[in-house]
This record gives structure tokens, sequence and C-alpha cells, in this order.
């Protein structure tokens, strides 16, 4: 290998290298993405996804699915389902079929049953808070549980009495026999089974105890063969206790590996925070476009492509570190830059009549779709004698680099005419009511030869055929880049009240009516925007995307 190679490969690659050469598991390489059904995926789970899908292809081996269901009490279908679905749109697909925890039930309950045969494990009935107790702490050993000199016959006999559900919740649990001086507290004797009458989503009433994450996420790992199991960096101090388990059992030796995990200013990645979100009314739900949930950005119009750059542009990393929003931001732009479909919408709308243009006369002119994409093609839109323009586009009197539309001064409307404003009209509270303008015939857009330079362009619909639609604006869900940072701190403190903000009576021109949901816009002048999937034919709604540059509220900048 070069050394030039070597520089580009990140850790994770250049140890799958070393593995290769080594002709470690014949060349194999399996990797997995192993979520718990407790919720929905976010913006780390995406980093996840591609480090863990992309590592695998990129050396010809593949990825499997496995669902790490292990406790029953908060996992359900539904977020199986809604899994599924974020890792195929974000463009990758597993190996066969979707595999879980639970197909290992037996397998794990029979490896249990190993380590209390060579006096590995046992039955503790201590209590919750007795057994933290006996744990100690960081600077001090624990002590041993007064259950541990049971024979393996006892805790065999209890253990088997425990799965046919014998005994209530949190009486008895099975503990690894490990190391109770460890300076690893995760050693220090953990619970490898607790009892647990739930009704499992997949096994139903089967079984009554379960498997400890710790314990069967590794040894899930190690059935399946997965040659090389990345992680996040959190999982570090958990890897002594799988390598202990792959030992004390003799099964497959699955090697982790810990990257950093995706921090992202302004978000947070606790889903036991975003349910709190969703359950609290703070957010619609787990797809609310404000969320950092896969299927919020979705619904937000972030493409699946730009979130596979970010991650990409983030790298692989062995410190955990916070990306600036601004890069995520930069990327959807930048890919929404090239499939986005333009069109013109007027957020605050004010009359513009055109007096010499001909009453009653529609005039279609042509626009293109995306200057970026010759393949876009162009549309049809509407133009007459009275349109829709911006308020905050006129000032009667501006300043000098006010480039809009103001008094005496021409202005050229986006695909259409040069028009000169002539004069305007206020409302009894002092707004702006009408303007007036005149156009200039031979400034057709794409025809001009009327040799007038207008310094500034504006976006328009026409009053007659206008559609009303709904916009709704989005800023930072929280007023703090890290609301997660102090855990003495409710997160929610840093809750932005003023993160939605819904605009009604926005004016759209009449092509956006029939746009199918989840298409993908700039409106000119305005930003990106998406159709909301749950738009309807009576009512548009339309989700800003992100805004044509890189800005948001002093509000928020404040906090």
């Amino acid at each position: 290998m070069t050394e030039e190679k070597r520089e580009s490969l990140n850790f994770i690659e250049s140890i799958i290298e070393e593995d290769l050469k080594a002709g470690k598991h014949s060349g194999r390489i399996l990797t997995r993405f192993p979520p718990e059904p407790n919720g929905y995926l976010h913006i780390g789970h995406a980093k996840a996804i591609c480090i863990n899908f992309e590592t695998a292809k990129k050396y010809g081996g593949s990825t499997n699915l496995r669902f790490d269901d292990t406790n029953p009490t908060t996992e359900d279908t539904e977020y199986v389902e809604s899994i599924q679905r974020d890792i195929r749109w974000l463009g990758f697909d597993w190996n066969g079929s979707p595999l879980y925890a639970s197909d290992y039930f037996d397998t794990l309950y029979d490896y249990a049953c190993r380590l209390i045969q060579t006096g590995l494990a046992y039955v503790d009935d201590s209590s919750p808070e007795e057994i933290a107790s006996m744990k100690g702490t960081p600077s001090e050993p624990g002590v041993h549980s007064p259950f541990k000199s049971r024979t393996p016959e006892e805790n065999l006999d209890l253990f088997e009495r425990m799965k046919q559900g014998e005994f209530p919740d949190g009486t008895r649990v099975v503990r690894a026999n490990v190391d109770m001086s460890s300076p690893n507290m995760l050693l220090r004797d953990p619970i490898i089974y607790r009892i647990k009458k739930e009704h499992h989503h997949r096994t139903g009433d089967q079984w009554c105890i379960y498997p400890m994450y710790d314990f069967a996420h590794g040894q899930s790992d190690s059935i399946e063969g997965i040659t090389h199991s990345l992680c996040s960096l959190e999982f570090i101090h958990h890897r002594p206790l799988y390598d202990w388990f792959i030992e004390k059992l003799g099964i497959f030796p699955s090697r982790q590996i810990e990257f950093a995990r995706m921090n992202v200013e302004y978000m947070i990645t606790s889903k036991r925070k975003l349910l709190k979100l969703v359950n609290d009314g703070f957010v619609s739900g787990w797809d609310d476009p404000r969320m950092p949930t896969i299927s919020g950005m979705r619904r937000r119009g972030y493409p699946a492509a730009a979130i596979r750059n970010f991650c990409d542009k983030a790298g692989v990393a062995k410190r955990e570190n916070t990306i600036e929003i601004n890069l995520l931001e930069a990327c959807v732009r930048e890919e929404l830059n090239v499939i986005a479909l333009r069109a013109m919408v007027v957020l605050e709308p004010v009359r513009l009549v055109i007096t010499n243009y001909p009453e009653g006369q529609t005039e279609w002119l042509q626009a293109e779709n995306n200057p970026e994409d010759p393949e876009a093609g162009t549309r049809q839109i509407p133009f007459g004698r009275e349109l829709w323009i911006e308020r905050e586009d006129f000032m009667e009197v501006a300043p000098p680099k006010f480039f809009r539309m103001t008094l005496d001064a021409d202005v050229r409307l986006k695909h259409a005419y040069i028009v000169h404003c002539t004069g305007v009209d206020y409302a009894a509270d002092g707004s702006v009511e009408t303007i007036y303008a005149t156009y200039y015939n031979n400034s057709r857009s794409g025809e001009d030869v009327s040799g007038i330079k207008p310094k500034g362009t504006l976006h328009w619909v026409s009053r007659e055929h206008a559609q009303s639609c709904e916009i709704r604006l989005y800023d930072r869900l929280f007023t703090c880049p890290d609301p997660a940072a102090d855990e003495e701190t409710d997160f929610l403190t840093f809750y932005n009240p003023d993160s939605l903000k819904v605009v009604t009576g926005v004016m759209m021109e009449p092509s956006l009516q029939h746009s199918s949901p989840g298409t993908q816009y700039q409106f000119l002048r305005q930003g990106y925007f998406c159709t909301d999937p749950q738009s309807t034919t009576e009512c548009k709604v339309f989700n800003q995307t992100v805004g044509l540059k890189e800005s948001f509220s002093k509000e928020v900048r404040k906090g």
C-alpha cells in the first residue's frame, strides 16, 4: 500500500485492511447496524448507518440489520417499520431479511446456563438498590453478594424457575461472576438476565425473562459471525465485558471498533429526551420537521444524498466532537440547488397594478424549472395586469442600496418585464394597499431590447391565477448549541417556542397546486421548501427546508 493511500484511509479502514492482509476471517467482511426498536432513528444513527454500510461495501462485504429487542417495555413494531423505511430512504439495503436479538433468545438462555454451570454466573436475590450499593465506587472496590456462593446446581434450578414465571418481577436476577474490584464498573458482576413479565412485540408471552442489552448485544454479533462490530464511542467501556463473554463462552471473536458519535449543534440525540418532546407536545411527532430524526429531516425536505454527504464530510474520528449545523445545512443547499424545482410564491402579498398593460389579457411566459439541470425543462406561468409582490419589496422612500421597488425607479419582474413604479395607495391604517407601475413592452425576459438595466429583480404571482397556500417556517428547536450539555439543567429550558411560524394567505403560482408530497422546491428569493406529505389539493402546505444562505433568528443567536 502506498503512503498516499494509507493517509486517505480512516482508522477503521486501516484496521480492516490490516485484517485482510493477515487473512483474518478468510477475507470475509460483515458489519451490522443494531438499533433498539424503542424510537425513531436520528442524525447520530445516520452516521452509524453510513459507516457500517459504506465500509462493508467498500471491501466487498455486506451489512446485517439486527434489532436489539431485549426490552419489551419500550419496543414497538411501529419503530421496527420506521427504522427499515429510514435506512432504505438513506439509500442502503441490508443482507437478507432483518434479524432480531429475540431470534437468539434460546441460544442466549443456553449461554447463560453454560456460565452458571462453570461458576461464571449466579442468581442474585438482592434488590436493585442493594446491587447498586454492592458495586462500590470508581475509587473503592465492590463487595460480593451474599448469594454468590450458591452452587451451580442451585443457580440452574432457580434460573429455570425464573424462566417458568415462578417469581415476581424484580425479585431475582442473574449476574455474571467477573470482578468486583475491577476499575471498570461494568465488570463488577453485571446483571445478564432479569424477570420482566411483559408482552414482547415478536415473541409474545413466550418469555418472562429477558437478557440485558450488554449480554445480548455482543453475543448476537458472535452468533451472526460479525467480523467488525462498528459502534459509537459510548460503548468503549463495554468492550472488555463483551470480550470476557466471548472468551468464557468460546464463541466467534467478533471485534468491536468504536468511533465518535455524531453530535450536531442545536440537536439532541437522546431517544428518551426526543420521546419527551413528542409525548409532551413540544413537537407534533417523531417526524416533526424540527426534529433531528431521519423521518423529520425527510419530511422537511432534506435529500438523502445531502445527509450522506454530511456524514462523509464530518468524517470518522476517535474523539468526541460537535459538528456545526451550518455544515449540514450547506450540504442540503448544495444538493437542493441541483435537484430542486424553481417556483414563485409571495409570503406577504401586496397588490401591484401595471396600468398600461391591457385589461383582461393573460400572457403565458416560459420559465426554467432549474437552471442547474438542463433536463428539468420549463413551465408556463401566467402574467397579467394585476400581480402580487412581496410587501417588503416596496419602499416609497428607499435607502441608496435598496434594489427593489421604489417610486420613479425601474425593476425587473422575474421571467417577465421591466416595470417602472409610478405611485402607491395607502389604507386607512397607513399600510401599503396598492402599488402602480407601467411596463416596457420591449423588455420581456429573453427578448429584451429595451436597453434598460435595472439593478433589482422581484418574484411575483399573477393575482387572477394565484392559489392560496400555507408556509411553515422553521428555526432552531433549541436556543442553545448544546442543550443537553449540563445534566443538572432541564434541556427544555432551551426549547425555542418560536421554532415554528405558520404563514397563511401565501400566494403561489398555479403550477404548485398539483405538486406531489415530498416535492422539493426553491422558492425564488425565499429559500428551499418541500411539499408536506400531509398536504392536500384543497390547501397546499410547504415546509421550509433551509434558507438560501446561512441564517437564523437573532433571538436564537443571542441564546
